[in-house]
């Protein structure tokens, strides 16, 4: 299995995006082609041990920035890592299987969209993010790519999600549910009821109307809503998480017998941890394209880049692609 990824996506790139491919070409059976400046992707490359074939380096000389606008990957930055990358990806399809990223998040969408195009049956693409609840994986779909869609773009996204689930999660018949800000019908904006009442008419496994405080619960296994919700939902769970485990350290710190508690329950807390840690599942797929593209958080670790691998690869492994292809076709 040959993926193409980013060296310079990230805050934390190439520094960070090197070791994590060097992990992963150490832990999984797959090739790597890093996507960036030569000179220094080699320069982090010298630092390691690693098998030289299983890494290919294709220059690209321009840079994404983070904050740069999303279609500049498109008008002005042609070699950029972002750009070349996606084109790779789109011109050698028998050769490449899959691209990964954690830079600008707007600007992998456009370039995403402009050269891979989009499935038959999909008008609008969508950011698909696996979260954990009280009982097992969930997926949440949009969480930052289409922030003023159409209820039919809800609909498809259902669609792919509830693909993602079976194929992927490994969830027979997943339940869908629509964000909302109560569970009744008559809730909502116009465009959240006319969502509503088209996922309901097209869709066997819609249980209706969720709310946020659901989220996590496993109430639903697809969790559906537009990009503008979804960015703001994630970002707030992101940092209500780190600003909670921020006030438990600080509080056990004051009291020993706090802190002897801690240690005693030290492996149960590092569980917790690791089920809620966002380097553990790695990126989030962009659903809704010709092609697998892996989008990483912008401050992704070497560990969450080895997983953003490893979640790409699975998706290769499940042919992803030709079953959305099936399943959403018909209801185009």
């Amino acid at each position: 299995m040959n993926i193409i990824v980013d060296a310079m996506g990230g805050d934390y790139a190439p520094e960070a995006v090197v070791e994590g491919v060097v992990q992963a070409i150490k832990e999984f059976d797959v090739k790597i082609a890093l996507i960036g400046i030569q000179e220094r992707v080699e320069q982090e490359l010298r630092k390691y041990d690693y098998p030289h074939e299983r890494i290919q380096i294709v220059h690209a000389p321009e840079v994404v920035g983070m904050h740069d606008p999303a279609t500049v990957t498109i008008r002005k930055k042609r070699n950029s890592s972002i750009s070349v990358g996606i084109e790779l990806l789109k011109n050698s399809p028998a050769q490449y299987d899959a691209f990964v990223s954690a830079g600008n998040t707007g600007a992998v969408v456009a370039a995403s969209t402009i050269y891979l195009g989009m499935l038959p049956g999909v008008e609008r693409p969508g950011i698909g993010l696996v979260i954990p609840t009280l009982t097992r994986l969930a997926f949440l779909i949009d969480v930052g790519a289409n922030t003023d869609p159409k209820p039919e773009h809800l609909l498809q996204s259902s669609l792919m999600a509830k693909v993602y689930a079976q194929e992927v999660l490994g969830i027979q018949d997943p339940k869908i549910g629509l964000l909302n800000i109560g569970e009744e019908d008559s809730k909502g904006t116009d465009f959240s009821k006319d969502a509503h009442h088209l996922m309901k008419e097209r869709l066997s496994n819609f249980i209706g109307n969720i709310e946020a405080n659901e989220i996590f619960t496993g109430t639903c296994d697809c969790i559906i809503c537009d990009g503008f919700v979804g960015n703001i939902a994630i970002k707030v769970s992101e940092g209500l998480m780190e600003s909670a485990a921020a006030l438990l350290r600080r509080e056990i710190k004051k009291s020993p017998l706090a802190m002897l508690g801690a240690v005693l329950m030290k492996s149960r807390l590092n569980h917790v941890r690791k089920y809620a840690d966002y380097t553990e599942y790695g990126s989030a797929p962009l659903l809704g394209v010709n092609g697998i593209v892996m989008i990483s958080h912008g401050r992704s670790s070497p560990k969450a880049i080895k997983n953003a691998i490893r979640a790409a690869m699975r998706e290769v492994e499940h042919n992803i692609i030709s079953t959305m292809i099936k399943e959403i076709s018909p209801a185009s």
